[in-house]
């Protein structure tokens, strides 16, 4: 029996990216792997398209070995972009590694990808062997769920097969372990498709996109009378609020390149990524990145300078009329962004206009002994948690003066939530992001998946505390 046969009832497979023709995307064949150890599946991510009931073998058939779901693509494509690479423009990129394995609808009737990273060489693998190490995929994988449990909008690693091939790398001790990994995003369409079609002048393939783009991931739009700059609009609102959601998150993506920048403003890509202990607006994650560009304070502003190459690729579609209005709406949407999540993580009712709890947060904790994920920990709830706060193991510099006007701020917010923010076990789950290190050392060591699953439960416990005064904001959602 084909493997494909018992799919869940509910998957329903798409091929909308066909649509597009042959000049966005090369048809690739995906590697072939000595080994398929299956070391990660997200049932419940699998559960929101349908495929939660694969049995062992199909995962493997479908996730390792990558044959086609039936249905949807029955050739992987390998997506064709450009990119600024640190403000430098570079037209050699595509999907070096990874490809686009198949279309699908979540239960939301969202279009879906299955993508791939470690899946082979492709004709933008520039040189690469188109593999992926474990480790980088464990790191991957922590960053996502880390990212939903905060409610950030964000990709899903399905799956993470290991390959049994060894791999050299620089930035690893070598020889390594390898592994495919399938994620499950809204859409891979990124600022540098469009940048790489308007370079081009292939201005034809530029409308396609942007009205393709429209219909799938932002349907909302309908039939507007200026399309691309309303679709500019909407991708610069999502992109405002993934980058509030970040710096609530305190989170640094570490390389925001306009081919890493989602028009549909998801948050993927977690090569190197970092969750900040205490505030740092100079902190970044790349060890290549000397200058700090993508440090997290300037994470908005990394964003903006992308979609404003994005604007600079509509110009020859509709002229530049409108396309500043646009941009110059981008600060005051992240800051109402911020402010809504700012509050949701805090588990209080956001005051619209009111920017103080931000500005106190940030005065409070830079330079302080508190770190961020200690802080919204201890006072989930607003004033509500005083007395478990207060009592708590920071006591002291939440009765300092420093904190004085925070507390204040915080008297005109009301609570959001019943209880306040368990922990379940004597290992924080909020410091487990400073443990990548450590929670793979088992898995090189003694093959030890225990503590990293261990780790993920927890993750996911704090995002169902998270989610008790209900899913996190968008700037669509506090219209």
């Amino acid at each position: 029996m084909n493997p494909s046969d018992s799919l869940s009832f509910c998957f329903r497979p798409e091929q909308q990216i066909l649509s597009l023709g042959d000049g966005l995307y090369d048809r690739v064949e995906p590697a072939e792997f000595p080994q398929h150890i299956v070391r990660w599946r997200d049932d419940r991510g699998a559960a929101e398209i349908g495929l939660e009931t694969l049995t062992p073998e199909q995962w493997v058939h479908h996730f390792g070995a990558l044959q086609p779901l039936e249905g949807s693509l029955q050739e992987p494509l390998a997506l064709r972009y450009h990119g600024h690479q640190f403000r430098h423009y570079n037209p050699q990129l595509g999907d070096g590694r990874g490809f686009v394995l198949g279309q699908c609808r979540d239960r939301s009737g969202r279009l879906m990808d299955l993508g791939t990273k470690g899946s082979g060489v492709t004709p933008w693998s520039r040189g690469g062997d188109g593999r992926l190490t474990l480790q980088g995929g464990v790191r991957e994988l922590l960053a996502a769920e880390l990212l939903q449990a905060r409610g950030v909008p964000t990709c899903r690693i399905l799956s993470l097969v290991e390959t049994g091939e060894d791999l050299q790398r620089f930035d690893e001790p070598s020889p390594t372990r390898s592994c495919v990994m399938v994620r499950l995003s809204h859409g891979n369409w990124r600022i540098g498709s469009a940048q790489r079609l308007s370079t081009l002048g292939e201005l034809s393939a530029l409308q396609r996109l942007i009205e393709h783009h429209a219909a799938h991931y932002y349907p909302e739009l309908g039939q507007s009378t200026d399309l691309p700059l309303a679709w500019l609009q909407a991708v610069l609102r999502r992109s405002a609020d993934l980058s509030a959601a970040w710096m609530s998150a305190g989170f640094v993506h570490g390389v925001l390149n306009t081919d890493n920048l989602n028009l549909s403003g998801e948050s993927f890509d977690y090569g190197p990524w970092r969750f900040m202990p205490h505030l740092d607006p100079g902190m970044t994650a790349a060890y290549f990145d000397n200058g700090g560009l993508y440090s997290f304070a300037r994470q908005p502003g990394a964003v903006l300078w992308g979609l404003e190459r994005l604007a600079g690729c509509l110009i020859n579609l509709r002229g530049r009329e409108g396309v500043k209005q646009v941009l110059d709406s981008y600060g005051g949407l992240y800051r109402r962004a911020l402010r809504q999540r700012v509050a949701w993580r805090l588990g209080v009712k956001a005051q619209p206009d009111d920017c103080r709890l931000v500005s106190e947060i940030s005065s409070f904790l830079l330079g302080n002994e508190v770190t961020m994920d200690d802080f919204y920990h201890d006072w989930h709830g607003g004033l509500a948690a005083s007395q478990s706060a207060l009592s708590g193991p920071r006591g002291r510099s939440y009765s300092s003066p420093r904190f004085g006007p925070l507390r204040t701020v915080l008297e005109g917010f009301e609570s959001a939530v019943e209880t306040p923010l368990v922990h379940h076990s004597q290992d924080p789950v909020h410091l487990q992001h400073t443990r990548v290190e450590a929670l793979w050392q088992p898995i090189a060591d003694q093959d030890d998946w225990a503590p990293l699953q261990s780790a993920i439960a927890e993750i996911r416990a704090l995002g169902r505390q998270l989610a008790q005064s209900g899913e996190a904001p968008t700037l669509s959602s506090v219209q």
